[in-house]
């Protein structure tokens, strides 16, 4: 064994090892062999050293170590096996091998059996006999090693109708709590679905010799994850799976990576394939066992031989046969090129399998459509995007094969391409998938629903470019349409759908929807009621496709009143001014009150939709807050900071001047804010009302008090949030300045900006609150004292200001 001198003694391995590290010239497989071999000598020494000539004992590598792919951290899996003659002699030799791997730091998974004790674990303990599945020897009796490693072996292939079913519980019960590698923005490379755990399961499936997983690509992903892993040790300097969002830009730099993104789409790029391959090989270990358990009853009812597979006609030159789409026997995928987007049509209709080597071979014989495309493909394509979930697998049957980017070479600037916002579920290419899936179900509301589902599909395709995406989206989209083979029209519809596909959210939770400005400008980008609807079923799909904090009761409301006043002017309607809106006779209860008692009067009132069905609870929207208080400074940030102290967030809030009855002296600010409790129940009216009184008259120190709330929790290690930006959104409105301020949410946020806003002495007429996960996008409506919009170069510096305030 090389160097087995020089590296016996645990300093001289130590250093042999920290160069071996260090060596840059020296990294992936080889550097993993090598750390592997220069250990064996190392612990084989040792071994020799305990035990000189010592038989009917021997030290065994399992798992990781078994197969030689030892990461710098990993753990030294090792079996001390025994045949029961000395029991002495092996538990002093087990002293000299387990103590000087603690002494060196390094992490030890460590047991002493006899081979009975051993295949007895095993047949317990599935994870043993995993482990063992890579059984290596390192020193000593070898015939010992060798017979349980031919015993082992012969067990699993035995037991393996039994054991493989457990074994796919437990990939399942694991991919359920660790989540899916290829989109996890913190992803854990071996516990996750798609990572190294997994490619353990796929190499103890073929041992069984039932089924195998399919071998292109598996190796270079396995091998990419374990150089990331590599990576992750170094620069950590702990032995650690999770790949953590603030360490990805020097694992990056240590792979010779542009940088996080790109480590991170080498991840899902690795994972997907694992993904697939697992997908596939299960499939087929059920098929096998499904057949085994039927053809023994069968060989009986017809004296023995083979029944032939049964195959159903599903489309032209498509057949389903054992709960799988394959060819049929006539089909030529070299003479039609249709056959690809046919046989994805039918399999999602029938919410069937695509089979491997189906795809195999209709990606082997595959060439490019024309340009534009046959009907045919076009409607295929459409009955494949609108066939709901089972769209997701066949897609990613095709894409495994490279036949999407041969239908749509765009496609690839967007796959595994990560998103960097925890609101996000998906990569942007399984995004759009997932919103073709969503869009689906709306196809019954919309008049063009094949419009609907093409934009879907490509209503984020310009994230793979720089700049705006929802501009580079348009003009990709356009050319895609086209070559798809929609006409001129529907074109320009699809490609309007893209470039606006944020328009109606983010209007509908950032603007005032009572200023005539603000629908007139949707109205004019949309252009159409037929458009309006479209883009109305987009908005909500996108928003449902991305995830559970991207959509809810009250974003839904507010679009769909958007669209409602939009429609109206599409119809030739006038939207009424603002400040034609009367107070109700609440308002006036509440204001002349107000003035009566010289305190603050308010009112809680919660909102509910209207359930879907009439067996349904109202599903809450939120609470209507009102406050009537006697006009004075400060009432935005006082009444901000009370809502933050009673854990309450703020959605909308709009704030005006009351003109009271003749003979009524003073003036009231009303304010008219939509609420929602962050967790438990509301606060009693009467005690927001106290603490808005304290707050009023300086007794309630706010920002002490949110202070001493944050101190209470400790603050959590992660990424840094870029900082807050504030801007003037250019012709906005006409009776107000808008300026918008992008965060990172905090409690608290509200009252920061309401009393730097009091500060610049504008008045805040409404505000408009959004938040995104961690980002919050609030708009504010501001005029000055004449309730006129600020003058451009007043605006910019209020912007500024406000600005500072919030980066201090």
């Amino acid at each position: 064994m090389h160097g087995q001198a020089e590296n016996s003694g645990p300093g001289g391995y130590a250093a042999a090892r920290l160069r071996l590290l260090n060596e840059k010239a020296r990294s992936g497989p080889p550097r993993r062999s090598a750390l592997a071999g220069l250990t064996d000598d190392w612990l084989a020494g040792l071994f020799a050293a305990g035990a000189p000539g010592a038989r009917g004992v021997s030290l065994v590598a399992v798992g990781g170590y078994g197969r030689a792919e030892l990461s710098p951290r990993s753990d030294l899996d090792l079996l001390l096996l025994h045949d029961g003659s000395d029991s002495d002699t092996v538990s002093a030799l087990a002293d000299r091998l387990w103590y000087p791997v603690w002494d060196l730091g390094l992490a030890l998974d460590h047991s002493v059996r006899t081979p009975a004790e051993a295949r007895r674990t095993a047949g317990e303990d599935l994870k043993v006999q995993l482990g063992l599945l890579d059984a290596r020897h390192i020193a000593g009796d070898l015939g010992l090693t060798t017979a349980l490693r031919t015993t082992v072996l012969a067990d699993w292939r035995n037991q393996a109708p039994k054991r493989l079913p457990a074994l796919r519980e437990l990939c399942e019960e694991r991919a359920a709590r660790q989540g899916e590698l290829q989109y996890l923005l913190e992803p854990d490379l071996k516990e996750a679905r798609g990572g190294l755990r997994d490619v353990t399961a796929l190499r103890a499936v073929a041992a069984s010799w039932l089924a195998d997983a399919p071998r292109e690509g598996l190796a270079e992903a396995r091998s990419s994850l374990l150089d990331v892993r590599d990576a992750l040790h170094l620069t950590t300097g702990r032995a650690t799976d999770r790949l953590a969002l603030q360490e990805q830009d020097q694992v990056a730099a240590e792979l010779g990576l542009l940088d996080a993104d790109a480590l991170l789409r080498q991840v899902y790029e690795a994972a997907r394939v694992i993904a697939y391959a697992g997908d596939v090989t299960w499939r087929e270990v059920g098929r096998v066992l499904r057949s085994r358990s039927v053809r023994p009853r069968l060989r009986a009812m017809l004296g023995g031989g083979k029944p032939a597979p049964e195959r159903s006609p599903l489309a032209e030159g498509v057949v389903e046969q054992d709960g799988e789409v394959v060819l049929a026997r006539a089909a030529r995928p070299d003479r039609d090129p249709v056959l690809p987007l046919r046989a994805a049509a039918a399999a999602a209709q029938a919410g069937l399998p695509l089979n491997l080597h189906a795809v195999r071979r209709m990606a082997a014989g595959a060439r490019a459509l024309p340009s534009p495309w046959p009907a045919e493909a076009r409607q295929q394509l459409l009955t494949l995007l609108g066939s709901g979930r089972p769209t997701v697998d066949v897609w990613e049957a095709l894409e495994a094969e490279g036949l999407i980017s041969l239908l749509l070479p765009d496609w690839d600037r967007v796959r595994c391409r990560p998103q960097r916002n925890a609101v996000h579920l998906w990569t942007v290419d399984r995004h759009l998938i997932e919103t073709a899936v969503r869009a689906s179900a709306f196809t019954r509301r919309v008049s063009r629903p094949d419009l609907l589902l093409i934009a879907a599909l490509l209503h984020d395709i310009g994230k793979g470019w720089p700049g705006d995406h929802s501009v580079a989206g348009e003009v990709i989209a356009r050319d895609v349409a086209a070559r798809i083979g929609f006409d001129p029209a529907d074109v320009t519809v699809v490609a309007t759908l893209v470039r606006h596909h944020l328009l109606l959210v983010e209007t509908a939770t950032r603007r005032d929807l009572d200023d005539p400005a603000t629908v007139r400008s949707v109205a004019e980008a949309v252009g159409s009621p037929g458009t309006l609807e479209l883009l109305h079923a987009l908005t909500e799909a996108d928003a449902l496709a991305t995830g559970p904090a991207a959509w809810s009761s009250w974003r839904a409301a507010l679009v769909a009143d958007l669209v409602k006043r939009v429609s109206a002017v599409l119809a030739g309607q006038t939207p009424p001014d603002p400040e034609e809106a009367l107070p109700t006779a609440q308002h006036e209860r509440l204001a002349l009150e107000a003035v009566a008692t010289g305190a603050p009067v308010l009112s809680l009132r919660a909102q509910t939709e209207p359930a879907a069905e009439p067996s349904d609870d109202p599903e809450p929207l939120g609470v209507e807050l009102l406050i009537a208080v006697p006009e004075q400074a400060g009432v935005l940030p006082a009444v901000a900071g009370v809502l933050a102290m009673h854990r309450l967030t703020v959605r909308t809030a709009e704030l005006r001047s009351l003109d009271l009855p003749d003979g009524v002296d003073g003036s009231v600010l009303l304010l008219d804010w939509r609420v929602a409790a962050e967790y438990g129940s509301l606060p009693q009216a009467a005690r927001l009302r106290a603490d808005l009184v304290r707050a009023l008259d300086g007794s309630l120190d706010i920002s002490a008090r949110l202070a001493e709330r944050d101190a209470a929790y400790p603050r959590r290690r992660g990424v840094v949030a870029p900082p807050p930006r504030v801007t003037v959104a250019p012709a906005a409105s006409r009776h107000a300045t808008v300026i918008e301020v992008r965060a990172q949410d905090a409690p608290g946020l509200l009252f920061r900006i309401g009393r730097a806003l009091e500060d610049a002495a504008v008045r805040v007429r409404s505000a408009h609150v959004s938040t995104l996960g961690a980002n919050a996008v609030d708009a504010f409506y501001v005029t000055q004292e004449q309730g006129v919009p600020l003058p451009g170069e007043e605006a910019v510096a209020v912007a500024r200001k406000l600005e500072e305030a919030l980066r201090a």
